[in-house]
């Protein structure tokens, strides 16, 4: 038996309990969700239209301190959108990074762009600004109006998607500053971390516009969900037109001005995403005790835990160790998951993936090298 491993399934029991399936990231509904379920159900206010839908948004907007919230279906649908209102065309061009969950190239696609990935920071585990300056500088030139063109295909680079990778934050202000240079759209991908900061600027306040997560396995969930933030009140204006399918506003008259989407939130699951919200902050402090649990047992151990940098704050929505390498990795995802503790690697590379294989990168050395290491452990909200 692997004496390592069983220092970290025995760690992660300490903290969880010795009987029983352990799930990577359960949620914890433990606030106002029945009694905002039964009031959402007695007005019939169950679709997108309704009182939790506009409370929720008012919400996301304090807690981030933005001035606008548009809460949408999901995550996916939140990014789809913020890049559509960020002006990218079918055939424009997104970077973003290969170590993310597929939502993030897959909106990208759905507007006809293609993605260019960039590789990650060891650290931080989001995309690295010095990657992404040292591809603008060598495959990029700007044209008379002032577009930042890739020199291989002639397209045009619209946007740049940076994410938050299981919460930790990205260096996300040098990446500004490099977007802001070469006339890059900053669109932030802040769907898994909610409750993290850089300083005291909440995740998604950086870019241009921003989109989260409040999927079911979320630090805070609303079963389904997102949310678009912004400052532009223009755009605001706009996301939340085109997700409510463009239709004009009329008390009876149904005009649609544009290609529009059914991506509004639900009343029912804004009923949830507001109690759910209500609690972040004693939910957050809850996981970073965790973390703190882990970081203190696994270092005894001499265990790589992945630590929020200095001057963040993480929500620590998933928990990573990283192992030494890819055949150390496969065999402990086997003895954890044998002994009914739920753990995953990272996901299979965005380049990797048959939708994308043919997208260009920049050899993404160290996206290679911690897709190979990368152990997510659980991570839930402990009551």
């Amino acid at each position: 038996m692997n004496a390592k491993f069983t220092d970290i399934v025995s760690v992660i029991r300490k903290r969880y309990g010795h009987e029983g399936p352990i799930p990577l990231h359960a949620p914890f509904f433990g606030g106002n969700e029945k009694k905002y379920l039964e009031q959402c159900i007695d007005t019939t206010y169950v679709s997108s239209v309704g009182p939790f839908v506009n409370r929720f948004e008012s919400m996301m907007a304090d807690l981030t301190g933005s001035n606008f919230a548009v809460a949408t279906v999901n995550g996916t649908s939140a990014l789809h959108t913020a890049l559509l209102i960020a002006g990218v065309n079918s055939n424009d061009e997104v970077i973003s990074q290969a170590l993310t969950f597929v939502a993030t190239a897959n909106a990208i696609s759905y507007i006809g762009a293609s993605p260019i990935f960039i590789d990650v920071d060891k650290f931080t585990l989001g995309m690295c600004p010095r990657a992404l300056e040292n591809y603008l500088r060598n495959e990029t030139f700007m044209n008379s109006s002032e577009e930042c063109i890739n020199k291989i295909t002639g397209k045009r680079i619209r946007a740049c998607v940076p994410m938050h990778t299981f919460g930790l934050v990205s260096d996300v202000e040098s990446i500004l500053e490099i977007c802001n240079r070469y006339n890059i759209i900053l669109v932030e991908d802040a769907a898994e971390s909610i409750g993290s900061y850089l300083g005291s600027r909440h995740t998604g306040t950086f870019g241009h516009i921003s989109a989260f997560s409040f999927n079911g396995n979320k630090t805070i969930t609303s079963g389904g969900g997102g949310a678009i933030i912004t400052n532009n009140e223009e755009w605001a204006k706009r996301a939340k037109h085109i997700t409510t399918t463009a239709k004009a506003p009329h008390a009876w008259h149904f005009f649609h001005d544009e290609i529009g989407y059914n991506y509004r939130m639900p009343n029912i699951n804004a009923a949830i995403a507001v109690a759910q919200l209500e609690q972040l902050s004693v939910i957050i402090e809850n996981k970073r005790q965790t973390a703190d649990f882990y970081k203190s047992e696994f270092a005894k151990n001499g265990i790589h835990f992945v630590e929020e940098r200095l001057g963040t704050s993480s929500n620590y929505w998933l928990n990573t160790l990283l192992m030494n390498d890819k055949d150390e990795r496969d065999a402990f995802l086997a003895f954890s998951n044998n002994e009914q503790v739920m753990t995953r690697p990272a996901w299979v590379l965005m380049n990797r993936l048959p939708a994308f294989q043919e997208c260009q990168h920049d050899g993404l050395k160290t996206s290679l090298w911690l897709e190979e290491r990368i152990i997510n452990i659980p991570s839930s909200y402990i009551p």
